[in-house]
């Protein structure tokens, strides 16, 4: 068993954590840096998955922030599923079922399970709620469902033989400060299967922590947002991310040359973390400059994007298609 307040578990809510301004992705990295562990141990993925980054893809952007810092600290990750080829057999399942009736009723049926779940992920909450039963209660209630539905198995991608294999893990750890990051769904299992686990405490946001929430609500522009008072609030956050979403704004707002401007002037520092936003920013500068009529810089940005070493899909697919025709609004 792992030694009692030596092990923090965290749930991690992938791209959902926009929506938490209280729990948003740098909060995270805040909690595990104040229980200072000696190891930081990811409980939803593999080794392989790891090693090959495809976190980013899955959009888990609690890691976009979290592993830079344990880099630069020398704190040790490990990918704990050992079992994480069961999660793709889960996939391949579904998309088998879809193929006919009744695997689409089943489908549908699970869909619908889905809705408790998505209140969870989409009501903004603060770290220590996540451990409170009125949030654990039903996201095990949507894990059950799911298990009568499908059978435990290939329908549920296997997750409670995977979850067992990361609970003994995790009791079979020497004594020591880890920090735990699961997912949500991962998570409610763990605090079920390994006793002694520590859940996130009590939190005061720290200046990072407003920061991020001011460039998640930029991310999530929305036609009545009061664009002004947005850009204010940008103009007080710091790094290379907060020009991007400037730039975002005064493209909402049909002001071209001021977000050409802003992005030109961003690609031309350092602008590598997070590591999403070099391929979001030299796609979408790509894209102002065939607007502005600037082709070849154009052209320069979009084969800039696709010579990254990982971009999102979404800026990959920005950028073929702007090398094939000069991107226009509307």
């Amino acid at each position: 068993m792992i030694r009692r307040m030596s092990s923090l578990i965290l749930a991690t809510l992938g791209p959902f954590h926009i929506l938490h301004p209280r729990y948003n992705a740098v909060t995270l990295r805040e909690l595990v840096q104040a229980h200072s562990p000696t190891k930081i141990l990811l409980a939803s993925y593999g080794p392989q998955e790891l090693a090959e980054g495809r976190w980013r893809e899955a959009g888990e952007l609690a890691l976009f922030h979290l592993l830079p810092w344990a880099e630069a600290r020398g704190v040790p990750v490990e990918a704990l599923d050992a079992l994480e080829h069961l999660r793709a057999e889960g996939e391949q399942f579904r998309e088998a079922l879809a193929q006919y009736p009744r695997g689409q009723a089943l489908l549908e049926q699970a869909a619908g399970l889905e809705a408790g779940l998505q209140a969870v992920l989409t009501q903004p909450k603060a770290p220590a709620e996540w451990a409170a039963p009125g949030v654990l209660e039903p996201v095990r209630a949507y894990l059950e469902g799911l298990a009568r539905l499908f059978g435990e198995g290939p329908g549920t991608g296997h997750r409670r033989r995977r979850v067992e294999q990361v609970a003994a893990r995790l009791q079979s750890l020497p004594a020591g400060r880890y920090a735990v990051l699961a997912d949500v769904l991962d998570y409610a299992l763990l605090l079920e299967q390994v006793p002694g686990l520590q859940t996130a405490p009590e939190h005061a946001p720290a200046e990072a922590e407003r920061q991020r929430s001011v460039l998640d609500r930029a991310w999530r522009l929305e036609e009545g947002d009061d664009w002004a008072a947005l850009l204010r609030q940008l103009q007080e956050v710091e790094g290379p991310e907060a020009m991007y979403c400037a730039a975002q704004v005064y493209l909402a707002a049909g002001q071209l040359e001021d977000a050409f401007a802003l992005l030109e002037q961003l690609v031309h520092t350092d602008f590598q973390h997070p590591a999403y936003l070099p391929g979001y920013t030299l796609a979408r500068y790509g894209q102002v400059a065939d607007v502005l009529g600037q082709r070849e810089k154009a052209l320069r940005a979009y084969q800039a994007t696709l010579a990254l070493s990982w971009v999102p899909q979404e800026a990959r697919e920005i950028a073929l298609a702007g090398q094939r025709t000069p991107f226009k609004l509307g």
